[in-house]
């Protein structure tokens, strides 16, 4: 695990945002994404009868809406042990496979950084 105040401040501050994220909404995840400029984008699960997206690909589709070009780190705080192979598809999508994923616990701990790729 990873002292998260050993982090980037940009890093600490996506996994903040996407801890807020999951407790705010009460939900299984929370996501940020920050990409190429600087410009971070926080998301939740979404769970509707007739749509099912994780946090980490709706901050993606949130990022994609808004213009984004490609990424530059994403989180996820998920109680999940690491990210769905799915999620991080996404993120390679826009980021590239280099792409770093911080995984953290709910409690913000970063338990370990993965590559999209």
């Amino acid at each position: 695990m990873t002292d998260s105040n050993a982090l980037d401040p940009e890093d600490r501050k996506i996994v903040t945002l996407a801890r807020s994220a999951r407790a705010r909404n009460g939900v299984p995840e929370g996501a940020a994404v920050r990409d190429e400029t600087g410009r971070t984008y926080v998301a939740a699960t979404v769970e509707l009868p007739s749509l099912r997206l994780s946090a980490l690909r709706t901050a993606v589709a949130m990022a994609v809406a808004s213009g984004a070009e490609s990424l530059e780190a994403a989180a996820v705080v998920t109680a999940s042990e690491t990210a769905d192979g799915a999620d991080l598809a996404a993120v390679r999508d826009l980021g590239g496979v280099g792409t770093p994923v911080l995984v953290a616990a709910p409690d913000g701990t970063v338990r370990h950084t993965v590559s999209a790729g």
